[in-house]
């Protein structure tokens, strides 16, 4: 998936966004982050065809599937 970003939502849940070019600035592992923010940009790491951003959702450790969570 190569660079990934893990946003820990809690109650259970989790976004997960790969195969990155990069973080936006002040990004790091812990870091607190707000709603509409940059955390970082799409891109082709990992094993990719081409750019794109991999997103998934994940509830208790296990992928959901994300249609319910993107218009929230």
């Amino acid at each position: 998936l190569g660079l990934i970003v893990i946003l820990d939502h809690g109650h259970g849940y989790e976004t997960l966004y790969a195969h990155l070019s990069g973080l936006a600035e002040g990004i790091r592992s812990g870091a607190e982050v707000e709603r509409g923010q940059q955390i970082a940009m799409a891109g082709d790491s990992g094993l990719s065809e081409g750019p794109h951003l991999h997103y998934e959702v994940h509830y208790k450790n296990k992928p959901v599937d994300p249609i319910y969570y993107l218009f929230a």
